[in-house]
Parts: C-alpha cells; sequence; structure tokens
C-alpha cells in the first residue's frame, strides 16, 4: 500500500515510547507512518519534551521519512489519525506507588493490575479512555485504537460492555515474553513456524500447545518448566518463583508468571511484606529506572533505544503493538495474543466476554484462532472470578458510588474480608480524589 500513515501515541511521554518509535522504523517499508504525533497532559510535558527531542533524533539517524509532532491538544492530533496508541498512567508513577503501599499497609497484596491496587487503576483509567474514545469516535472515526494501558483486560472489558465503539485492541507484554521464552528454550530458528494455543483473561493466562512446523512440542516444554529446569518467561515486575510440579502437571497448562498471585498468594505476599517494610515497593524501584533512562534519553548523543528500558515491567509490548498495527494495515492475518471479545466463539464462557487469547489479526481486527474454542475447565472457575471482578470494576468506574467499588473488592480473590475491603475503598478513595471526578459525591462522604 502507498497511502501515507498518521500515528497517534496518547501519554507520548511514556518511557516505552522510543520502543515504539523503533518498531515503527524498522517496519517502515510495510507500515509507511509519515507523523506521529506525541500526546500528553500538561503533568508530563516536561517528559514529552524529552521523548520528542531523542524520537527526533531517531528518526534522522534511521534515515526514514517520519514527522514528529507533540502537543497537550489531544483533539488537535487526532484530526486525519489513522491508528491511535494508548499508553497512559493517569497519576502517573506516584499513584501507582499508592495502589502499591496502601493494601500492603493492611496486610493484602500490593500490586498495578491485581487485587485493590488494579483495581484503583482501572477507576482512575477507564473514564480517560471513554473519553478518548468519544473524541475518536467525533474526530477521526475509522482510526483504530489499540490500547497498551493497564489494566489492560478490565479496561477492554469496560470498551465493548458500555460503549459502542468496536476498533478496539488491547495488547500485553506477557504472551510476548512467554512466545520468546519458548523461541529461547526449544532453540526455534526464524525460519520455524511457531503457534502457540493461549487462553484466559488478561495476567490470567494459560497455554494449552506449542506448534512448531506443525507438530506438537508442549510435552517437553511443560517437562522442563514443572521439573525445574525451566522458568517460564517472568516479567521483570514479579518476584521470580518457579510454580510447583505438582501444580504444573496436574494442570497440564503453562500459567503466567502473573498467576504467582493466585498459586502462590502467601509466598508472594510474604515477599511484598518483606519488601514494603524495608520501605520498598515495586513503585518505588520502577522511579529509579525511569529516573535513569530519563538521564539517557537527554544525552544529545543518543539517537538510538537504550537497553536498559528492557529493566522496565513491560518491556516489548510496544513492539508487540507495532506487529497489530502492520498486521491491520497489511491484512496479513497473522497470528497475535490480544485482548477483544470472543462474540461466542469460546463454547463454555459467555459471549459477550473480552478475553485474551491466540487469534489472527488483519483489515476487520482480531479473530478468534479456530483451534481455540473451549476454555480449559480445570481453570474455569478462577477465570469466572476474576471476570466478575473486571466487571464489577468496569462498572465501580463509570458509576462512581462507593458501593460498586466495595463490591468489586469483595469479589477479588485477592481481598479476603469484608471490613477491609471498607477500609480499603476509604482509603484509596481519599488518596486518589485528584484522579477520581466520577466519584466527587462519595469521596465528599467519607470525610
Amino acid at each position: 500500500m502507498s497511502k501515507k500513515l498518521k500515528v497517534v501515541t496518547i501519554g507520548g511521554g511514556s518511557s516505552y515510547t522510543p520502543e515504539l518509535l523503533e518498531g515503527f522504523i524498522k517496519r517502515y517499508d510495510e507500515l509507511p507512518i509519515s507523523e506521529l504525533w506525541l500526546v500528553d497532559v500538561e503533568g508530563g510535558k516536561d517528559k514529552q519534551d524529552i521523548i520528542f527531542d531523542l524520537c527526533v533524533r531517531m528518526v534522522k539517524r534511521a534515515g526514514v521519512p517520519i514527522e514528529i509532532h507533540k502537543t497537550l491538544n489531544r483533539r488537535e492530533a487526532l484530526a486525519d489519525a489513522d491508528f491511535v496508541t494508548t499508553q497512559l498512567r493517569v497519576g502517573q508513577l506516584k499513584a501507582r506507588e499508592l495502589d502499591e503501599r496502601i493494601p500492603l499497609s493492611h496486610g493484602y497484596l500490593g500490586q498495578e493490575t491485581n487485587g485493590a491496587g488494579g483495581l484503583f487503576k482501572g477507576l482512575r483509567t477507564i473514564p480517560v479512555i471513554f473519553d478518548i474514545i468519544k473524541d475518536v469516535e467525533e474526530i477521526c472515526p475509522n482510526a483504530w485504537v489499540i490500547n497498551f494501558t493497564n489494566p489492560a483486560g478490565m479496561v477492554t472489558e469496560a470498551v465493548f460492555r458500555q460503549t459502542k465503539f468496536k476498533k478496539f485492541i488491547g495488547v500485553c507484554n506477557i504472551p510476548v515474553g512467554m512466545k520468546m521464552f519458548i523461541q529461547d528454550v526449544l532453540k526455534l530458528a526464524p525460519q520455524d513456524d511457531l503457534s502457540i494455543d493461549l487462553f484466559g483473561l488478561n495476567h490470567m493466562v494459560f497455554i494449552k500447545d506449542v506448534i512448531v512446523n506443525g507438530e506438537s512440542r508442549f510435552a517437553e516444554l511443560l517437562d522442563g518448566v514443572a521439573s525445574g529446569r525451566l522458568t517460564a518467561g517472568s516479567v521483570k515486575n514479579i518476584f521470580d518463583l518457579p510454580f510447583s510440579e505438582g501444580l504444573i502437571r496436574s494442570l497440564n497448562l503453562l500459567p503466567c508468571s502473573y498467576l504467582l498471585y493466585y498459586f502462590k498468594q502467601k509466598e508472594m505476599l510474604a515477599i511484598e511484606m518483606g519488601e514494603f517494610y524495608k520501605g520498598g515497593a515495586r513503585a518505588t524501584v520502577v522511579q529509579k529506572v525511569e529516573k535513569q533512562l530519563f538521564d539517557l534519553y537527554k544525552d544529545p548523543e543518543l539517537s538510538v533505544k537504550p537497553k536498559e528500558l528492557e529493566l522496565r515491567g513491560g518491556a516489548y509490548y510496544s513492539d508487540a503493538a507495532c506487529e497489530v498495527i502492520s498486521a491491520i494495515y497489511n491484512d496479513k492475518q497473522t497470528e497475535q495474543y490480544v485482548n477483544f471479545p470472543h462474540n461466542g466463539h469460546i463454547d463454555n464462557i459467555p459471549a459477550e466476554w473480552a478475553i485474551e487469547m491466540t487469534c489472527t489479526i488483519g483489515r476487520n481486527g482480531a479473530t478468534p484462532h479456530p483451534r481455540l474454542t473451549h476454555f480449559d475447565d480445570k481453570v474455569l472457575g478462577l477465570i469466572h472470578t476474576i471476570k466478575g471482578f473486571e466487571i464489577a470494576a468496569s462498572e465501580a468506574a463509570l458509576s462512581g458510588k462507593f458501593n460498586d467499588v466495595l463490591l468489586a473488592l469483595n469479589l477479588s480473590p485477592l481481598i479476603h474480608s469484608d471490613k477491609d475491603a471498607e477500609i480499603l475503598a476509604r482509603e484509596l478513595l481519599l488518596a486518589h480524589e485528584k484522579h477520581l471526578p466520577n466519584f466527587a459525591e462519595a469521596i465528599a462522604a467519607l470525610k
């Protein structure tokens, strides 16, 4: 195709943006982007300026004719956009720190996409995503929105459950990391054909088969993980503990690392509480990493994505998003692993659910892979529980009601007391007041 493309990145001041641009640069022949607009808010302007300057240097070094723009006016940027990517963090990393520290202060896991912390990230994020979608529907209705913003599953569920906007796909780096792990341990060559049967919800996915050049190699992979010879694709923001051999062999599935929060709650909480009592939290580490990254980004001699970016927990998700965009633009019909509504393709879950699974992506978006039509019954109960939590959270984000927050918290398997749920709801609502305008009335009643 010869048409030039315009991409708008909302949250353009993110430390991940250089990876996104790197992905666009290396795909320029198949994805002829003429304009990349970086959009941010006033509070992110300093970072946006640094990222903009680095992106200009990267494009110049690569010798590709991509114009880089920056603005704090989202509506200005959206005019004639073909793709909109969202990688925002409402309240920035200070809000993440509250999401982690407040639950930990009451003896609960503090995590940015799970439990109480994940709920409140969703409550802050979903209304903003909805505002973006309203602008897209008005200004560039044919554009696709590719969302990287966490909690990606909760956000995707909310979009398809509560809006009529359909050109929306949620992307996560966890399946990418699992795929890279498989390629590495099976010593696959670039020309090998790898297909993975992955299913579940965002940050709750399982692999049930791995097919290389038409033959299953799942048994040897499972045996390696179960025996402890292999550790299944961990990510930087989760402590790396092996699943027990008994669990892996009884499931006969490979769980993603986020499932440690459900299968090893006691151990994960003990580790996080230890860090908390020492004054640490993952958000503290990330803020240090981000400061180091931006110090590197300021270097006028730097004109490539630095290796240090991989220390961030979301490494490689931007590249996955570039591949999704290319697959849509070029109607590639390639295998990807994204969040989208299955519309009844899976025969043992509600038809309207948004899920994360293997699919093919082309000009019409994501289509469920024909091999996967049934979620494994052994983990269906846990999946139902987390989906109930996601649905309640998405509804609370829009209602702004205290009781809806309580319902979502009580439905999370990481919250073990209705009284504690009330305490967490009160403290987190008050702590995040600035970024929860929908809850103004509920918060006023708490004061």
